[in-house]
């Protein structure tokens, strides 16, 4: 079925932690050969198996493209690139640095300009799909980690002008914007008094329509994103689309 993902030759950063790991676990069910990349963050012992690792500072332009032209190698080809890798940090937007600029745009825009064109160069003249991972931060912007939104604002704007200039190459580019329970976000909460909980999850019940509190990456993310990987998604590029459960009606 062209929307399957059985046998595609899949690589996916970020893949060690957080929504990476439950979208590995999802694209494994769903049959697909993996590459995995990871940084800092050693894979679990248990998903070490399931697909082919290595490491690399995705910031790092020519280890980028030696790191994809290894994975390509070992899975005998690329299919799909799913860009999960990315960092999130507070700080209100008085006290914006140099260094946390530098930092911050590093590690959600460079990390995909550089992913996404070593794996154009390994998917032009045959086609393939790429999907990256934004943020409704990017859109709505957020008080709490400001600089961290700007430079997803300048993913999906990345986003879109790649998947013009690749389109002719048939290779599509789409971007995602999940709402994810993750283990920064569990951190969070465990700062929080129980009646902080308390009212933000009340918040949440309202504010989500579907479950009333985030979701789970390997239920939730993996089937947009296999699909997005899939062939069948071909006539699909240059968008931006929530995982959220409705929390943020971005498409509509």
């Amino acid at each position: 079925m062209r929307d399957s993902v059985e046998g595609r030759r899949i690589i996916v950063t970020g893949a060690a932690g957080g929504i990476g790991t439950g979208v590995l676990k999802g694209l494994v069910a769903r049959g697909a050969k993996l590459g995995a990349i990871y940084h800092h963050t050693e894979p679990a012992t248990d998903m070490r198996s399931v697909a082919t690792w290595r490491q690399c500072d995705l910031r790092d332009k020519a280890q980028v493209v030696e790191c994809f032209a290894s994975l390509a190698d070992a899975l005998g080809g690329l299919d799909a690139l799913v860009n999960i890798a990315g960092q999130w940090r507070p700080g209100p937007a008085e006290a914006a640095d140099e260094a946390q600029i530098d930092y911050l745009l590093g590690m959600n825009l460079k990390t995909a300009i550089f992913t996404n064109q070593a794996a154009f160069e390994l998917m032009k003249g045959k086609g393939g799909r790429i999907v990256n991972t934004g943020s409704v931060e990017g859109v709505e912007g957020n008080t709490v980690s400001p600089i961290y939104a700007t430079a997803k604002a300048a993913l999906h704007g990345w986003t879109r002008s790649a998947a013009l200039s690749w389109g002719k190459h048939k290779v599509t580019v789409n971007c995602i914007a999940p709402a994810m329970w993750t283990s920064v976000y569990q951190g969070i909460r465990d700062r929080m008094t129980a009646e902080e909980l308390e009212r933000f999850d009340a918040g949440l019940a309202e504010r989500i329509p579907i479950g009333g509190q985030l979701g789970d990456s390997e239920r939730d993310c993996t089937p947009l994103i296999a699909f997005l990987a899939s062939e069948a998604s071909g006539f699909i590029t240059g968008q931006l689309m929530a995982v959220d459960g409705g929390l943020r009606m971005i498409g509509a």
